[in-house]
């Protein structure tokens, strides 16, 4: 299971309008491309789906991801206070995460994102415990909420 494995991640995103949807896949694809050897851990939490690419198979070690909410994206790194954001493009107040809002795909900052996922990568690698088993380029499912809020309104799985 990799890349090519999302009938999961469509099957949590249907609520999502198709534009939401589709700025998710395409920052999918986006990540993949660049990143291919690492692990996609999906979760389809209370209040949004989100997944994140990792360097190991724990969430820990997550260096990038996308949590799809009612009308737009969040882009956004795990670390992201770790390394520099000169162009001052991320939000958010809390002691780690840091993040973009994607309402269509050409409000993304594609060779500006490079930079800053190159930083995650290599924080997230120089990070890294040693581990028994390595799993590389796979797609895992972490965590299914039996109970979600999504657009339309509450709905149980």
């Amino acid at each position: 299971m990799g890349k090519e494995t999302v009938d999961d991640l469509v099957k949590f995103m249907l609520p999502y309008s198709d534009s939401v949807k589709a700025s998710a896949i395409w920052l999918r694809e986006f990540v993949w491309e660049l990143y291919p050897e690492s692990n996609e851990l999906i979760y389809d939490n209370y209040n949004a789906v989100a997944f994140g690419w990792s360097t190991s198979d724990r969430a820990g070690d997550v260096f990038c991801s996308i949590a799809v909410c009612s009308d737009h994206v969040n882009f956004g790194f795990n670390r992201g206070i770790d390394f520099p954001d000169p162009e001052k493009l991320l939000i958010g107040n809390g002691t780690l995460y840091r993040y973009l809002q994607i309402r269509k795909k050409e409000d993304f900052p594609e060779a500006y994102i490079k930079q800053l996922l190159e930083y995650a990568y290599e924080n997230s690698i120089s990070r890294l415990k040693p581990a028994k088993t390595i799993t590389q380029g796979q797609t895992i499912v972490k965590s299914i909420s039996a109970v979600k809020k999504r657009p339309g309104g509450a709905i149980r799985h």
